[in-house]
């Protein structure tokens, strides 16, 4: 389930539709969390789509890190692809917020922590990436890493709304994680091996 202080609107043409902030959203607000409403689709049973919900599938989803496809029931599947993305996929199977983001603001992540079956590019804003591959992770996983663990030290400090919907599990990890016990695992264990 996606935050929500959050709507969805449409951005351009080439584009489509985007989530956007309908509030300021702190650095460090878990932004999306994978519910019991999210679509698990096992890799294994792709051949019983047809062809037109097979590409809608693979256009709305992500791969975990069993190479299953997660489908979103909410408007979280269209948040869209930045270099310099605002919020980041982690490996607790939440989202979270990594800068503050300000009402109005688009919401985005980096669609190379998805497990993309093929590379694409996208337009370059600035820095060096232009294309989005399947092992990105891999590429930039410490990049990613030092973002998480900068933004998940105010995971207790700013208000949660979607607090309710993490497992026990999520937030036995976190408590772990506040008492110094363990460090963020990395976002590299959302890394699908083929």
């Amino acid at each position: 389930m996606i935050h929500q202080s959050t709507e969805l609107k449409f951005v351009s043409d080439d584009i489509g539709y985007g989530v956007f902030a309908t509030s300021d959203i702190p650095m460090g607000t878990i932004i999306w969390v994978k519910d019991q409403l999210d679509r698990v689709i096992k890799k294994n049973d792709l051949s019983q789509f047809t062809d037109a919900n097979l590409e809608n599938l693979l256009k709305y989803t992500y791969r975990d890190r069993n190479g299953d496809y997660i489908f979103c029931w909410d408007h979280t599947r269209f948040i869209n692809h930045s270099f310099f993305p605002n919020t980041m996929a982690t490996s607790l199977n939440f989202e979270i917020a990594i800068k503050n983001i300000s009402k109005g603001e688009e919401i985005t992540n980096d669609y190379g922590t998805l497990n993309i079956i093929e590379p694409f590019y996208c337009k370059r804003t600035s820095g060096s990436r232009d294309m989005v591959r399947p092992d990105d992770l891999k590429l930039f996983f410490k990049d990613w890493d030092f973002k998480i663990e900068e933004a998940s030290k105010f995971i207790f400090t700013v208000d949660q709304p979607l607090r309710n919907l993490l497992t026990p599990d999520q937030s036995r990890q976190l408590q772990l994680i506040r008492n110094g016990e363990i460090k963020f695992p990395s976002i590299l264990d959302n890394f699908f091996i083929s």
